[in-house]
């Protein structure tokens, strides 16, 4: 199955779907929809994400489900909710500290 695109491949701006369809009865439905923020991860990080939830939050299990040290799946995770913040606030991106 192929992946969601979700940056525009000419400018890399973030695209928006424009159009769903059931494939059951073909009914459609047009509008401009925001992507939710986690399909802007990369496959990597979405995978860790769903990951650290099946494990019930628990950086200990993640440790040892990757077989990693505990201070470097913090570090990713904290990497992760550094991005997820970007993505959610694009405007706050020019150097300013979120409040």
């Amino acid at each position: 199955m192929k992946l969601l695109p979700t940056a525009c491949p000419a400018c890399n701006s973030q695209l928006k779907a424009k159009s769903l369809i059931c494939t059951h009865c073909n009914t459609e439905i047009q509008g401009e929809y925001e992507l939710p923020v986690l399909t802007r991860l990369s496959p990597d990080d979405q995978s860790f994400i769903l990951e650290f939830i099946k494990s019930s939050g628990s950086l200990k299990e993640m440790a040892r489900l990757l077989r990693l040290s505990y201070p470097t799946v913090r570090n990713r995770l904290d990497e992760i909710i550094e991005r997820l913040k970007k993505t959610e606030n694009p405007e706050d991106n020019n150097g300013k500290e979120n409040p």
